[in-house]
């Protein structure tokens, strides 16, 4: 007995030392694997084992890796591949349990997005039944097409990082982040979130908040029921309500907006300030309704803000219809929600002055049995009116912190004061997600939270971070979110887990998207599961996006190109669209790329003009397919109309002599709308001499001129501040270090002198410039097209008896984006061709750009084309100190701008052309009295070619001059 009593403990021993040598050799082999781990998919540094347990009797290995492993996207194939790695390195017979593998407290299984997941959703992360059935925040009454797999009704809150705050214990305004590179983050993230990404996801019919102020005009007009500082509705604007005969307005029980001052402190709400008008509802038209009628102080692009009170039967389809330069636009608004601030329902062009048609109008019909509110009527973004310890910023309000852009909109002073004053930063901080909360209160996605019930789904906040490389490596794109908030719930119960869906998402698609088409070396960084208030306090799914870093050159060459900014805009709406798709269970289709080949001729019938062009498919997304295509029409110098739908490519308009008419096309889908194409004009002279061709070839954005040197590295917006897509928000000033050896700590610094300037780009709109000058010359008809139509022949330049051909500020571009260097060349290879095909037989050829020698005096070939058919060589570029370009020559002194200004984009060294004979100089730079226009008059052709472009001359009375003297120089061969 004694003997099998000490076999067993012998075997025991054994049993015991082989698992104690297994759990050593599983120890080593982990801790290597980890060590030696690395992922191409993301830039996540070096991973630790933190801890395992064997459980021998039930098979199963638990593996619990630090933080860091859970930094990288986890897809089902990546974790799969991860196992079976594990059970190759792996000793037996462990190598043949369950595993479970644990990094950030869940299984790397669990942290794989629903959306990516091939099986089993993870249901406590999804919207299960959280599907608001309510009318819309907004709803655009007058789009022509219909979104069925977009983001129609859904509502979507994003910001733009910081803006300029209060320091209170410096008792001064400042920028929160350092001026690097020509900019700041505070103006930096402004320029993806404005221009692109949110009109991509209102396109995509989603109804999109953000804290900061959206509008960069910088006027502002309010028309209010109570008056205001000067007079009744203010500055001689005008608020009106009239009754029906069933249907009177009577004040509200509850406060409304007015604008008691000019100036406000802390604590002031003018939405306590006031009263608010309602009226019942009617079912028939043109019943009871509330008018108001702005004074423009100026002719531009404002947006217009309503604003009521949600009243016990307050109805969901409360009409508005704005009147503005384009035409009638009919919004939807759900009064039951968003009381109490402003709801935005667009932008529009109004014209200077109170006009009968630029103005809102407050209908009592109404499908439903109700009333509907009338309060203040906002035009415009304006300038900062909140003073922080006795000053204002003296900037455009959109540049401000989200805190002070709240105080205007009738926030409470909890929600963006929560310092209670003390703390201008935190409480910035802090409010953009607090206004959220506030205005998803009593929503579906925010049931416990007091507020005004918008159910926002989701919010996002685009950031771009500190960190730079002295080996100009890009340091990239870092993703944000937060668990350990709430027992790890939102406030709807959802997950908080679908934050970290959300933030996996956005990364990937951004990286993605990034590589394929631009850099693709850029760099995917973690994603940090840690405690930023943008992520935590939100009640909704959230996360920050860490775009790249602004300290950083190789980051910021890519940047400042608006071509990059467009990239990541559609990234992170297809991100968005793809995330909340999958919450709700939802089929998606992305919106389609902006259309090409564009052209407008004359039709075969009297008065009529034929429109056709390309769609454009998306080589990154099979479902961006055109389906249909919208055609907008502006009429003289009016705005754009609500658009006309169309089946196909081309479309025929009937017109009235006399009259220039402009367009642009969309392309449109189930997921929604495009960007739209460059605008074309067109019109018929009443008596038609002639008729002109004009050719837009200026296609070119771009960021600022970059120096990069071994010794140097920056942007001189000197030389050239590059070409903004129609304007530019984020310059503050000129770069005043570029000295590499300061990277980190100087390198990049800038100056101010640009800072609150609405910077013109390129704004695709130039053939109508040109068409008003050749109008003003009397007797010329114009039609115009784009330079791909001419380049792939559906244009035919011997059509026409005179060409104009734009080309503004277009070179080759390959400084940062090699890719764009052929598309951006002046005179491409099938251009070249076609202009030589032209002249050979008989053309008259108008040219004008800046660039049009000095882009085309880099071969012999490209030398020849000019010297030999367009009679001219390239000089040198024309250098000057001063404000404006002076220029002479057919008999007039005109002007053109070189400065970054808000009228006009800078020409800041145009060329310097010299006539090849027998052709001769018709224009000079005043200064120095070089050469800047050449003409040729010949026997078989013509042409007057300018090394500025026509669109820049600084006055209208100038340009109609010179067009018409070109014209009649173009036109006397063909007498």
């Amino acid at each position: 007995m004694k003997k099998i009593i000490l076999f067993f403990l012998l075997l025991l021993h054994v049993i015991l030392l082989s698992a104690q040598e297994v759990e050593k050799n599983v120890e080593d082999r982990l801790r290597t694997f980890f060590k030696e781990y690395t992922t191409n998919t993301a830039k996540i540094g070096t991973c630790k084992l933190d801890s395992f347990r064997i459980d021998f009797q039930k098979k199963k290995l638990y593996i619990f890796a630090n933080e860091r492993f859970a930094y990288q996207p986890l897809r089902p194939e990546t974790v799969d591949a991860i196992y079976q790695h594990l059970k190759q390195i792996l000793p037996g017979p462990v190598n043949y349990f369950d595993m479970t593998l644990f990094a950030d407290g869940r299984s790397i299984d669990d942290l794989i997005p629903n959306f990516y997941r091939k099986g089993k959703k993870d249901k406590t992360r999804l919207f299960n039944n959280l599907e608001y059935k309510g009318n819309a925040w907004v709803t655009n009454a007058s789009r022509p097409y219909e979104i069925s797999r977009g983001l129609n009704g859904r509502h979507i809150a994003l910001w733009q990082s910081h803006g300029k705050y209060y320091i209170n214990n410096q008792d001064k305004w400042a920028w929160q982040r350092p001026r690097l590179f020509c900019t700041s983050e505070d103006m930096f993230t402004q320029s993806f979130i404005l221009p692109y990404l949110i009109p991509m996801l209102e396109n995509a019919g989603a109804n999109v908040f953000t804290p900061r102020e959206r509008d960069i005009q910088k006027q502002e007009v309010i028309v209010d029921n109570d008056g205001s500082l000067s007079g009744h509705g203010g500055q001689g604007s005008l608020y009106l309500d009239v009754k029906s005969r069933k249907a009177h307005w009577e004040q509200t029980n509850l406060p409304g907006f007015a604008q008691l001052k000019s100036i406000y402190k802390e604590g002031d709400n003018p939405f306590l300030d006031g009263t608010a008008r309602f009226a019942n509802t009617e079912k028939k038209k043109d019943k009871a309704f509330a008018e108001w009628i702005p004074n423009i102080p100026e002719t531009g692009e404002y947006a217009v803000y309503v604003s009521y009170q949600t009243l016990p039967n307050s109805v969901s389809d409360a009409k508005y219809i704005v009147f503005h330069n384009g035409g009638v636009s009919e919004f939807k608004v759900n009064q039951q929600i968003g009381g109490g601030t402003w709801v935005y329902l667009g932008t529009f062009t109004f014209d200077k002055g109170k006009n009968d048609y630029g103005m809102v109008i407050l209908s009592n019909e109404s499908k439903q049995k109700g009333v509907v509110c009338a309060d203040a009527v906002r035009f415009g973004g304006g300038m900062g009116n909140i003073a922080r310890g006795g000053q204002i910023s003296g900037l455009p309000r959109y540049l401000e912190g989200a805190r002070y852009s709240a105080q205007w909109a009738g926030m409470p002073y909890s929600v963006y004061s929560g310092s209670k004053g003390t703390n201008d930063m935190n409480d910035d901080i802090n409010v953009r997600s607090r206004s959220v909360n506030y205005l998803a209160g009593k929503s579906i996605f925010n049931p416990s939270e007091e507020g005004l019930g918008v159910p926002f789904e989701m919010s996002m906040a685009l950031h771009s971070d500190a960190g730079f490389s002295l080996e100009d490596e890009i340091i990239g794109t870092l993703g944000i979110y937060t668990t350990d908030f709430n027992n790890e719930k939102l406030n709807a119960g959802t997950d908080r887990y679908a934050s970290r869906d959300l933030s996996d998402i956005l990364i990937t698609q951004v990286n993605n998207d990034i590589r394929s088409t631009l850099k693709p070396d850029w760099i995917r960084r973690s994603m940090w599961n840690r405690n930023y208030s943008e992520t935590r306090l939100p009640a909704v799914p959230s996360t920050i996006v860490e775009l790249l870093s602004h300290q950083n050159f190789a980051d910021m060459q890519l940047g400042h190109d608006p071509n990059f900014k467009f990239i990541v805009g559609r990234a992170l709406y297809k991100a968005i669209l793809q995330y909340v798709s999958s919450q709700h269970g939802k089929d998606y289709v992305v919106q389609p790329l902006p259309v090409s080949h564009f052209a407008v001729r004359f039709g075969k019938k009297k008065n009529t003009l034929e429109l056709s062009w390309k769609g454009v498919d998306d080589p990154l997304e099979p479902t961006a397919k055109p389906r249909e295509y919208i055609v907008y029409t502006r009429i003289g110098r009016g705005g754009f109309d609500n658009g006309v739908r169309v089946s196909s490519p081309s479309y025929t308009v009937k017109t009235e002599p006399g009259i220039v008419y402009s367009f642009k096309v969309t392309a449109v889908n189930q997921g929604g709308e495009s960007f739209p194409s460059e605008i074309l004009a067109a019109y018929k002279a009443k008596r038609e001499r002639e008729r002109v061709l004009i050719v837009n070839g200026f296609d070119r954005i771009s960021g600022p001129a970059v120096i990069n040197t071994p010794d140097a590295a920056g942007f001189d917006i000197t030389q050239d501040p590059g070409v903004p897509y129609l304007y530019n928000i984020s310059l503050c000033g000129a770069q005043q270090n570029f000295n590499r050896k300061n990277a980190g700590k100087g390198l990049g610094s800038s100056g101010s002198e640009y800072e609150g300037m609405k910077i013109v780009g390129n704004t695709f709109d130039y053939p109508f410039i040109h068409g008003k000058a050749i109008q003003a010359a009397g007797d010329y008809s114009f039609v115009s097209c784009s330079n791909e139509a001419v380049e792939s022949g559906l244009v035919t330049l011997e059509n026409y008896p005179i060409v104009d051909y734009i080309l503004g500020l277009e070179k080759e571009d390959n400084s940062v984006i090699p890719g764009q260097n052929i598309y951006y060349k002046t005179f491409s290879s099938p251009m070249q061709r076609a202009l030589t095909s032209y002249c050979k037989s008989g053309g008259n050829l108008l040219v004008s750009g800046a660039y049009v020698g000095s882009d085309m005096n880099s071969t012999q070939g490209n030398r020849e084309f000019t010297q030999n058919i367009l009679k001219y060589r390239y000089g040198n570029s024309f250098q000057t100190a001063d404000g404006n370009i002076a220029i002479q020559g057919l008999g007039r002194t005109f002007q053109v701008p070189r400065l970054p200004n808000e009228q006009a984009y800078p020409v800041t060294a145009p060329d310097c052309i010299l006539a090849m004979s027998p052709a001769f100089p018709v224009m000079t730079y005043t200064d120095g009295n070089v050469s800047a226009a050449v003409a040729y008059q010949g026997n078989d052709y013509r042409t007057f070619v300018m090394g500025f472009p026509f669109e820049s001359i600084k006055t209208e009375a100038d340009r109609t001059a010179i067009m018409a003297s070109v014209l009649q120089f173009l036109s006397k061969r063909n007498k």
